[in-house]
């Protein structure tokens, strides 16, 4: 019996993982995973020294995959979901609580052919844990709002072709390391317009630590604060 309630556990968790699957720009549904870098199934990383944390599994060349035209400045949406399925269930499985973040990178020549290897990842946003009475987290609202979380592409970013990164954090296990499950979804975009700004870069993988506390949490001891990894959100 053990065995049994194990295993179907085990089930009901793979159940409850999810993907990027649908990019939005300025409101306007790109479909179902055009431009972005699918990985092979819905199952998280949950080593932050993995390539995999780049752009997930497989997730190190784009050389299949179309690259989106969107403009300095335009408001992206990202949507995520367990199965494809955008309907019938939650987007994310309610108990899968933690931040929301979106990272950018310029390829040194196309998206395409970009591995996102190195210090050239810039955080553009960031959100946590909402309110800490009722510990609403980030992903709460993403999945009230049917799988989505949008950012604006800072307008100083240089024109050229870029790597957009979001990533979700699911912290229900995290209390020890390797707990924490990162879910990653890579989009390819071209940028035009934009400006000359040269903003700060971290490395993905190697900028997280799994001694972070935004990665090894607790999160069900009356948690009052969340410092999300990767730094501070440049705005632009």
């Amino acid at each position: 019996m053990k065995v049994t309630l194990s295993l179907l556990a085990s089930a009901a968790l793979a159940n409850a993982h999810f993907t990027m699957q649908y990019i939005w720009d300025n409101g306007v549904d790109q479909g179902q995973n055009n431009f972005i870098r699918v990985p092979p199934s819905n199952n998280p990383v949950t080593d932050v020294t993995s390539t995999d944390l780049t752009c997930n599994v497989n997730g190190l060349s784009g050389s299949s995959v179309n690259t989106a035209s969107i403009t300095a400045g335009s408001n992206i949406t990202f949507e995520w979901h367990q199965h494809a399925q955008r309907t019938g269930e939650d987007a994310i499985s309610g108990g899968h609580k933690g931040p929301v973040q979106v990272y950018i990178a310029k390829a040194p020549s196309t998206a395409a052919s970009f591995d996102g290897q190195g210090a050239v990842w810039t955080k553009i946003y960031s959100s946590g844990l909402i309110n800490p009475s009722s510990q609403e987290w980030a992903t709460d609202v993403v999945n009230a709002n049917s799988g989505k979380h949008s950012v604006i592409i800072p307008s100083s970013l240089p024109a050229g072709e870029y790597l957009l990164r979001a990533e979700i954090i699911a912290l229900h296990v995290a209390q020890s390391y390797p707990g924490a499950q990162f879910y990653i979804g890579c989009a390819q975009a071209k940028i035009t317009g934009g400006g000359s700004a040269s903003p700060p870069k971290i490395t993905i993988p190697g900028t997280y630590k799994s001694s972070d506390p935004g990665i090894t949490v607790n999160i069900y001891n009356n948690l009052q604060s969340y410092t999300a990894p990767g730094g501070a959100v440049w705005s632009g």
